[in-house]
């Protein structure tokens, strides 16, 4: 689903990624691990072209990013979600989840604010799936940050992607609300078989909820397996200058650890 080959990109004169290898197979939920200035945010952003890399290549979904011109194309296929929420606040939580069908609807449509009953039905679903079908009606301002998040994910789902780039989504939350987005994430993405590449700080949340654990260090990739087979000796490697553990790390570094009519949606 995601197949990437000696990726490069610089900042000036700041190599941020240093060719990158990477595949990811389709449905996978992989977790990519890394202190800050890894280079884990440009990768995702590399991959949607909301940064362009220098060099390399990168297939997204049978899609040659690189070469693509209409990069719209492209981020229909590869969603994203941020590690702020994102949403518009003064807009009901199903309209902010509608948002994710706009590259299937007219340009008058999407300035008129008039979406498909289809549209409107698999927005509902989205929201189902997160269980905020019934806050549908409400101001998104209305939520909790938990909750808005949470507004994210359906909005990516409601793209019907094929892959999810998901950046810190639980950076800002506490650690039972970042678990509970994280279930809501991973469960409705194997549900539909969407691939999943999440950026993550926390080691435990990584071994919990990855597949498989990338591991970035001065921007090349120091680690690649199984979320199970992380070791000390694998997050040392990740974590080279970091004075302390790493958060979620375990506390004795010397043991490893295993077409219908449309409708007006009300504001």
């Amino acid at each position: 689903m995601i197949s990437i080959r000696q990726l490069t990109k610089q900042y000036g004169s700041n190599p941020v990624l240093r060719g990158i290898d990477l595949d990811v197979a389709a449905g996978e939920f992989v977790v990519v691990l890394g202190q800050s200035g890894a280079g884990k945010s440009t990768l995702l952003r590399c991959i949607n072209r909301l940064v362009e890399a220098d060099s390399g290549t990168l297939t997204v979904a049978g899609i040659d990013a690189m070469a693509c011109r209409d990069t719209s194309v492209l981020r229909r296929q590869a969603a994203m979600i941020f590690q702020h929420h994102n949403v518009v606040p003064r807009l009901s939580v199903l309209k902010n989840v509608l948002t994710g069908c706009l590259g299937a609807v007219s340009t008058l449509t999407s300035i008129l604010q008039l979406f498909r009953r289809e549209h409107v039905a698999l927005a509902m679903q989205c929201l189902e799936r997160v269980e905020l079908a019934h806050k549908s009606g409400e101001r998104t301002d209305a939520l909790s940050g938990g909750q808005m998040q949470r507004v994210g994910i359906a909005r990516a789902l409601a793209q019907r992607p094929q892959v999810i780039l998901a950046d810190e989504p639980v950076a800002s939350l506490d650690p039972k609300t970042a678990r509970l987005v994280l279930q809501y994430l991973r469960d409705a993405t194997r549900e539909l078989g969407i691939t999943v590449l999440c950026n993550l700080h926390q080691v435990d949340y990584a071994r919990e909820f990855g597949d498989r654990i990338v591991g970035l260090a001065h921007g090349k990739l120091v680690y690649d397996g199984d979320a199970s087979s992380l070791t000390d000796a694998d997050l040392q490697r990740i974590y080279p200058d970091q004075a302390t553990e790493p958060e979620g790390a375990p506390a004795n570094p010397a043991k490893p650890m295993v077409h219908a009519a449309p409708m007006r949606v009300p504001a």
